[in-house]
């Protein structure tokens, strides 16, 4: 693990040197981790929309249109599954990211979590369309 860097803005000083390699390279260090952090949080705040998708399509859907609220509670229910796969790949993501930086490694996500997010997604908007659309 790279040395934290210390506190000041010395780069910015008119008088300061050039910076070193190692001060460069904990630069690039925490700027990476830092991007990994907001990977992290968008993740969370996806998972959190989607918790909040899950209760409007379980709970309030139902009653605003009026209709069976069987079918309303399943697509909630598929809403909130999908939020805990937001909530755990993100963790999951965070921990191989800053891994990755750690062993200087590249770690894409990769593709087959991409499609399952991707097909869990459409599967799920496209039954609250018919849903809604039908009035069910």
């Amino acid at each position: 693990m790279l040395p934290d860097r210390p506190m000041g803005d010395s780069e910015s000083a008119p008088d300061a040197e050039s910076p070193t390699p190692t001060t460069v390279q904990v630069d690039v260090w925490q700027r990476t981790s830092m991007a990994a952090e907001r990977t992290w949080l968008a993740w969370w705040r996806t998972g959190l929309a989607a918790t909040a998708g899950a209760l409007a399509v379980g709970r309030f859907a139902p009653e605003l249109l009026d209709a069976a609220r069987g079918p309303y509670v399943l697509l909630g229910v598929g809403y909130a599954v999908l939020a805990l796969g937001l909530l755990v790949v993100g963790a999951s993501r965070q921990r191989a990211l800053e891994r990755s930086i750690r062993d200087g490694v590249h770690a894409p996500l990769p593709f087959a979590m991409v499609a399952a997010f991707t097909i869990g997604g459409v599967l799920l908007v496209a039954t609250t369309v018919v849903l809604v659309a039908a009035k069910i």
